[in-house]
């Protein structure tokens, strides 16, 4: 059986995701830094499991923190342990920080660029040697439709998917020749606690996680480079980042 890794997997798109490759035949395998999420996210994913087949081996989890300092390597032994095929990679973990650069907490901001930039190219570059051997396999990091522009009061945030968006795009085409599809996705605004956590409201035409996840893996098969879910996604991520402030400000509770 082949699996997928699937970073940050235990809410959101992440964990949409690890349904939409299970219903496919793939096994998963969640990384997350709390326990408790994982072992909440493996019982949902086994009772949606076990209307196809009755197997707890289709579900592993694996406990790692990624915003440390050699967590992604960490991260990779471990995986390397359980001695299942790993076919696909999703660097999917990640959360994200508002306010002006000079009132966000220094550690707060290299936690989060060591979890949005440094442990997704640490995965990409061990997983790629594996797959390079075996002359298949396939990665998918997630960046953003704030990839495309600036991002002010989301500084740090959105350059760090600015750069996980051009590191994709590249390693795509050295990657090719070797057999093995590298996608990015850029999903927009989406139906997850991201809002919540930020004391936003979630924008009305917000897409659900299971959409996006479902388009994601879709394109991913398919072989797509940039993977932008929706129209309306593909059209907010034109408009200039001044007129974005506007919204939201519009958004603050």
């Amino acid at each position: 059986m082949k699996y997928v890794l699937i970073t940050g997997g235990t809410s959101g798109i992440g964990f949409a995701m690890a349904g939409e490759f299970l219903e496919r035949g793939y096994g998963v395998i969640l990384a997350s830094s709390s326990r408790k999420n994982l072992a909440i996210a493996k019982r949902k994913l086994e009772v949606k499991k076990s209307k196809i087949v009755k197997s707890t081996r289709y579900i592993i989890t694996i406990e790692q923190d990624l915003s440390v300092e050699g967590g992604a390597e960490r991260l990779y032994h471990k995986a390397k342990t359980l001695g299942v095929d790993i076919e696909i990679l999703v660097n999917n973990a990640g959360f994200g920080l508002t306010g002006g650069t000079e009132s966000i907490n220094i550690k707060d901001d290299k936690k989060m660029i060591q979890l949005i930039v440094t442990a997704p190219v640490c995965l990409c570059k061990l997983f790629l040697r594996d797959m390079y051997e075996k002359g298949r396999g396939k990665i998918l990091n997630v960046a953003s439709t704030g990839a495309f522009q600036p991002g002010p009061y989301t500084s740090t945030y959105f350059a760090g998917k600015s750069f996980i968006y051009s590191y994709s795009r590249a390693i795509r085409q050295e990657a090719a020749v070797r057999g093995v599809v590298v996608s990015t996705l850029c999903p927009g605004t989406t139906r997850t606690k991201f809002f919540e956590k930020e004391g936003l409201k979630t924008p009305i035409w917000a897409m659900s996680a299971e959409r996006t996840a479902k388009i994601a893996v879709d394109g991913l098969m398919r072989g797509r480079g940039v993977i932008v879910p929706g129209i309306i996604n593909n059209v907010l991520r034109l408009i200039p980042s001044e007129i974005k402030m506007y919204f939201v400000g519009v958004l603050k509770k």
